[in-house]
């Protein structure tokens, strides 16, 4: 039988809805066809929540906002709904059966906007590695070529709206989680600024400010229609990012005016060789872009050449991570041990353990600093930095 759903992005499904052209239970029960037939190949949804989806699909109070009666699927990762499974990759929580006691901030203003959430997708234990094989859940696998991985830890959203599954996916990122399974997926991925979105009620950042809320999808307007939906600050919020000058929706298409380019094409500090082809896309649509009119220098912030960032960002994470199994033990009710937990996870508490109180605000106080001489180049005249 033919889709006639499965090419549509989020807003083209909503305005289907909107005219009367489809119902909420058929995209819903479109979507979770798609998902039984392609994801036992992928093992991007872990876990479905089917029934539950279409009973809020058949609800007349189904709130009547932008995305109303969208299928959407949330990364098992920071963002959680009420009553659903919720592990972060972790088999002590699987095992346990643990269950998120509400929903967060972000995923009550996905609802509001009329999404309806039809599962969880896979991520690597607590998000720390760029692949998506946890223990607890197994590999998931590229649609495009499925020996290879969707990149992390994002990675489940990501296969899952590369293959179609749905047209956008819940997604998060504190060093690349969100850009690399963009990137490895072909999709549009967004890491927003810190504090664009709220992590409360229960979190007030994410690693110290280096982690965000987001999405993946397959076009620019969803990605934008869906940070206008959870954008904003939430009471309580320790900071927000200054509000825009209209939304995103309407940024798209919109002409941007004649902007300062500088354009990098080596990895910060060097720290990997980066492959001839992704510089010469870089290099390609620096000679688009001048074609276009803009203007188009080779510049970058002289501070990504810090390679001090790597031994900072290793501490923020590392410190995080040993708080996350400690807050684990305590909605248990037990202390966690090295058999709990992943290797390297293991090894990234064992290293924020042993962080005393002073490191750690030497860190902060490096970082805040750090940020600031990335920001003096933008403050500079640069609109945009050009990367592979």
């Amino acid at each position: 039988m033919t889709d006639p759903f499965v090419a549509l992005d989020a807003v083209a499904q909503a305005e289907l809805v909107r005219r009367g052209d489809a119902t909420p239970l058929q995209l819903v029960d479109a979507a979770i066809a798609r998902i039984e037939r392609v994801n036992p190949k992928l093992n991007a949804v872990i876990t479905p929540l089917f029934e539950k989806a279409r009973a809020t699909a058949r609800d007349p109070k189904l709130p009547d906002g932008p995305f109303r009666g969208v299928p959407f699927l949330l990364k098992d990762l920071i963002g959680y709904s009420a009553d659903d499974p919720y592990h972060m990759g972790m088999r002590v929580l699987r095992e346990r059966g643990f269950v998120a006691p509400h929903d967060t901030y972000l995923v009550a203003k996905l609802r509001q906007a009329g999404f309806i959430i039809i599962g969880k997708t896979n991520t690597p234990e607590l998000g720390t590695i760029p692949s998506t094989e946890p223990l607890a859940y197994g590999p998931t696998h590229n649609p495009w070529d499925p020996t290879r991985s969707p990149g992390g830890s994002s990675g489940g959203s990501a296969a899952a709206v590369a293959a179609g599954l749905v047209a956008a996916a819940h997604a998060n990122d504190g060093g690349g989680s969100i850009r690399v399974p963009a990137s490895a997926c072909g999709l549009v991925g967004l890491k927003p600024s810190r504090g664009r979105s709220s992590f409360g009620p229960d979190l007030g950042d994410g690693v110290g400010g280096l982690a965000v809320e987001g999405s993946v999808s397959r076009t620019v307007r969803d990605t934008a229609a869906i940070l206008d939906v959870i954008a904003g600050a939430m009471p309580g919020d320790p900071y927000t990012a200054p509000p825009p000058a209209r939304p995103y929706r309407e940024e798209v298409g919109a002409a941007p005016g004649r902007l300062r380019i500088g354009v990098m094409t080596h990895a910060p500090a060097g720290a990997i060789m980066v492959h001839a082809d992704c510089v010469t896309a870089a290099e390609d649509t620096a000679k688009l872009l001048a074609s276009l009119g803009h203007h188009v220098e080779v510049s970058h912030p002289a501070a990504l050449d810090d390679a001090e960032t790597f031994q900072h960002f290793s501490i923020m994470f590392a410190t995080s991570t040993s708080r996350i199994l400690e807050a684990v033990g305590d909605v248990l009710g037990t202390t966690l041990g090295q058999n709990d937990v992943e290797p390297l996870n293991w090894a990234l508490a064992e290293m924020g353990r042993a962080c005393s109180a002073l490191q750690y605000l030497r860190t902060v106080d490096w970082l805040f600093s750090y940020t600031r001489r990335v920001a003096a180049w933008g403050a500079d005249g640069f609109d945009l930095l050009l990367t592979p």
